[in-house]
């Protein structure tokens, strides 16, 4: 079974097409630019060319009209027609406490996901549009939700509730959920084949580190806490969001700056992170290039970076009493050695030893620790297209 799946943002969409038996990727691409002037589709076929072509796109319907185009055209299309896609994964944000695995999109879910638009207002709104989209064109084909919050919904309370009046919770489920749960499962599954153990054996942290980055300890197969919070700006210092601050910070910022909250949680999400202590770039390749070049501003940055999540690593390792395994993902994760180098020299009391030679390797699944260590240190590249097929292919065939 062919299982399209499908990465619905406010004004792009991810997709891959994936042989559910085989795990092949058949085609890959991303509509950018949707309902924007300059929209686009890029669009590439497994062993075949990058195409990028520009396209009015209005909204997310015809994105996905263009994509179906794509997948089925003549000469470049995977498929010979829209029959030989047998389901379509639709990544979704925030589940609350409702959805503790991926389901079946019904009208009842939609209507569920749909009360949960206000703990994720950028993200839950643009995957619904996503999935109507779907509907409209491909109204026959099942459609699975996999959600980034369920894997989190193992947390005891002790983990998820704040420190805040209960009644909160109560009211209006104010509370840790967490978030990148489909790269977490991911790479702590695969983490746990590189150590050769059962994976409900195992305690393993990850680090999730990108534009946006999280920390997360598995034990024994389940998440038992993680560094993102009731909303994704908890936790680990980001691109461009602060993570963990002060409140009053806001109260003060508020005041000198004459500005609302409004305001303040803007400056929080988009103007923060390691761009705003940098005053340089929100991009870690950008701020590599500028650390090796000796400029403080940026070795600041990265050296405040690797400090919060070497912090939270040390966290969660008192949280399981132990850790058999550290793996880092995602686009720093995986490709900056420097990075992984400076979070590991804080962790020695972990008896790490780091395999320079294995550690600058970029992109690509490997263990950066010696034989002697006693812990592993591992590289997993994450693929979250591929969790979302799994869990798709599951629900659908049964």
């Amino acid at each position: 079974m062919n299982i399209l799946v499908i990465n619905c943002g406010s004004s792009s969409l991810k997709f891959q097409l994936i042989n559910a038996e085989t795990e092949e990727v058949l085609a890959k691409g991303i509509c950018e630019r949707i309902g924007l002037d300059g929209s686009r589709i890029v669009y590439q076929p497994t062993g075949g060319e990058k195409e990028s072509t520009e396209s009015p796109m209005p909204d997310h319907t015809q994105a996905i009209r263009l994509v179906l185009e794509s997948l089925t055209n003549e000469k470049t299309g995977a498929v010979r027609s829209l029959d030989e896609i047998g389901a379509v994964g639709h990544r979704l944000v925030h589940g609350g406490e409702k959805f503790a695995s991926s389901t079946i999109i019904t009208d009842e879910v939609i209507k569920a996901v749909e009360e949960c638009n206000d703990l994720a207002p950028l993200h839950n709104p643009a995957n619904l549009i996503g999935i109507a989209a779907c509907q409209e064109l491909m109204p026959h084909v099942p459609m699975v939700g996999v959600f980034d919050t369920a894997f989190h919904q193992t947390m005891p309370e002790k983990a998820f509730i704040y420190g805040l009046p209960y009644e909160y919770y109560k009211k209006y489920k104010v509370r840790r959920y967490g978030f990148h749960g489909t790269s977490h499962s991911y790479v702590s599954k695969r983490a746990a084949v590189l150590l050769g153990k059962p994976y409900d054996q195992v305690r393993t942290i990850v680090c999730h580190l990108g534009n946006g980055a999280s920390v997360c300890a598995v034990k024994n197969g389940k998440s038992v806490d993680t560094s993102m919070g009731f909303t994704p700006l908890e936790g680990l210092i980001m691109g461009t969001r602060s993570g963990d601050i002060d409140p009053g910070i806001m109260e003060f910022i508020a005041e000198k700056e004459n500005i609302d909250i409004y305001e303040v949680m803007d400056v929080l999400n988009q103007k923060s992170g390691v761009l705003g202590i940098s005053e340089v770039s929100s991009d870690f390749r950008d701020l590599q290039v500028a650390a090796l070049a000796g400029k403080e501003e940026a070795i600041r940055a990265m050296t405040i970076f690797a400090y919060h999540v070497a912090k939270y690593i040390g966290s969660y390792v008192a949280a399981m009493n132990g850790v058999d395994a550290i793996a880092f993902t995602a686009g720093i994760g995986e490709n900056n050695r420097y990075v992984r180098n400076d979070i590991c020299e804080y962790l020695g009391y972990l008896g790490i030893e780091i395999d320079q030679e294995k550690n600058s390797k970029a992109g690509e699944e490997i263990i950066i620790t010696t034989p002697e260590s006693k812990t592993a240190v591992m590289v997993i590249p994450t693929n979250e297209e591929l969790v979302i097929a799994r869990e798709t292919f599951a629900l659908v065939k049964q």
